[in-house]
């Protein structure tokens, strides 16, 4: 029971550092997307189509009112990530599987996340889910790749 109450954080941590990585790729592609949008529209899109693909809104007042004011936005972003992101369907549906699993054990229901990413083509079905270190090792070359990991540890941006 020690090593579960162990493994769970570090999994969570390894989910949201696929999640920066995507922050940051999606950052990229929404300042094309939307050329008149300035960097707070963006970054505010991007958390919010992340937050939605994770099943984790913001409930604070302003973030949830900027993700009701933007819901088409975001759905066609949604839509969008399986066509626009393929090379980020891995880490995506290995990071959805992986806090589902994590959710799981700690007594919250989120299989409506996994069927979401289904629906739209983001989750790789037949991709087997990944074991712990794979996972792990998967997000360790991701976040050193986008300097978001240094020598192991979190980079604090």
């Amino acid at each position: 029971m020690e090593f579960e109450s162990k493994l769970i954080p570090i999994l969570r941590e390894g989910v949201a550092i696929i999640k920066v990585v995507f922050y940051k790729k999606l950052k990229d592609y929404l300042v094309q997307e939307y050329p008149d949008r300035d960097g707070i529209y963006i970054n505010k899109l991007s958390g919010a189509i992340i937050n939605e693909l994770f099943g984790m809104p913001n409930t604070e007042e302003h973030f949830a009112s900027f993700a009701e004011e933007n819901k088409r936005h975001i759905d066609h972003e949604l839509m969008n990530i399986c066509i626009e992101f393929d090379d980020m369907l891995i880490p995506l549906t290995d990071a959805l599987r992986v806090q589902f699993l994590c959710d799981h054990q700690d007594g919250v229901e989120s299989a409506f996340i996994l069927s979401r990413a289904q629906e739209l083509n983001i989750l790789l079905v037949d991709r087997e889910v990944p074991l712990p270190s794979n996972f792990m090792k998967m997000v360790r070359e991701l976040g050193y790749e986008f300097n978001i990991l240094v020598s192991g540890e979190v980079v604090e941006n």
